[in-house]
């Protein structure tokens, strides 16, 4: 199969999938004008309706000659079950979108539609890559450590996942966090209700041994088990689970971040005295409120895919948009995509050999992607 991301030489060319997203084409239209401005050297497929994206582009200064409106009727609605968007999605703009990296024309692909069906279209199209059981999204989150996010997947592409693919998951996460967060080895912690060996499912425990078994010869350090509250802390910088938990998690962290704005809010407004206390407090509760923002880190990608899709927040605006946008190009212009078969065909080849040796060491029949890949990140 032909490599649907291959970076384009010189510009950067990106699909953008404009409708599906609660606050409709124009939010995402903004998205691209913020981003726009701080980088020339990417132009835009944008999909959707001719007759509503035409004038939203026009109106834009600087934008009509970086966007190409590719005309697409019909939208892929939040409540469209994905089954139903395989079979007769054809004339959406989320297909459209997808279409445009499966042919080679765009280099990645943006979307703030139904996540479901983006995955399903994605598969259909891009098809996963060779040994790839189920792909897998994975977002940036903001933590403690000096890069300051962590890595989390899967965090909804399948609810379920069994050791051999939480072992997958280990390895693209690594990959992502080499790319994404220029760490050289990155550390992978795999999540469970406890760090204690003896705890978790049975898949669990096996995906345990299982990642262990990898991690040197894979160029990661595995930490073991980790419980919730590492997500955003120091012990991991890939935390791995199953899509129906990580979904979940990521969820109710978005949730708690707007609780304690809120609660922030109340706070300050109580009294005179704690409004004072706010003015006083301003630039410290601006550095806050941009470190756990989670428009900053807004966007999801398909790992394990021929070709790079992000997915960004159905309700993100044109702050969100931009990031999701930024983060499709970035991993274009990195050639992530190359990295990441690499990386997964390795895997595949040390599973291969560890099965067919009998426990023996062959670390020294590594392939050298593994080394490689690690290697050009430092």
């Amino acid at each position: 199969m032909s490599d649907h991301n291959a970076p384009s030489p010189g510009k950067i060319i990106l699909s953008v999938d404009a409708m599906g997203g609660d606050s409709g084409p124009a939010t995402v239209v903004a998205g691209l004008v913020r981003y726009a401005k701080s980088d020339p050297s990417v132009s835009f497929l944008l999909h959707g309706p001719r007759d509503v994206l035409t004038p939203l582009v026009s109106r834009r200064r600087g934008l009509s000659d970086r966007v190409e409106v590719i005309h697409a009727e019909d939208v892929v609605t939040m409540e469209d079950k994905p089954s139903h968007v395989m079979r007769h999605g054809k004339g959406t703009s989320m297909w459209s979108t997808i279409a445009a990296v499966h042919d080679g024309r765009a280099s990645g692909a943006v979307s703030c539609g139904n996540t479901g069906a983006l995955m399903a279209l994605s598969m259909l199209q891009l098809r996963r890559l060779p040994g790839v059981i189920r792909p897998a999204i994975a977002v940036f989150w903001p933590s403690l450590n000096p890069q300051g996010f962590n890595v989390m997947l899967d965090v909804g592409a399948d609810v379920r996942a069994d050791a051999q693919d939480l072992l997958q998951y280990a390895m693209m996460g690594g990959s992502y966090a080499r790319n994404g967060l220029g760490l050289s080895r990155p550390r992978i912690g795999l999540l469970n209700v406890g760090t204690e060996e003896h705890k978790g499912r049975a898949e669990l425990k096996e995906a345990h041994e299982l990642i262990g078994t990898f991690s040197e010869r894979a160029n990661f350090e595995y930490v073991g088990f980790v419980e919730g509250g590492d997500i955003p802390g120091k012990t991991a910088d890939v935390i791995v689970t199953d899509g129906f938990t990580g979904n979940v998690a990521l969820k109710t962290g978005e949730g708690t971040a707007g609780l304690v704005g809120d609660l922030l809010r109340e706070a300050f407004s109580y009294s005179p005295m704690s409004r004072l206390a706010s003015l006083l407090a301003l630039t410290s509760l601006k550095r806050l409120k941009k470190r756990i923002d989670p428009r900053r880190v807004n966007g999801g990608v398909f790992l394990g895919l021929n070709g790079t899709v992000v997915k960004s927040h159905g309700g993100a605006d044109d702050t969100g948009v931009a990031a999701a946008v930024g983060l499709a190009v970035r991993l274009a212009q990195s050639g992530f995509a190359e990295k990441l078969a690499a990386r997964v065909a390795s895997a595949a080849a040390l599973t291969q050999d560890t099965d067919g040796d009998n426990g023996t060491d062959d670390t020294d029949a590594t392939p050298g992607s593994i080394t490689e890949e690690g290697q050009a990140q430092t």
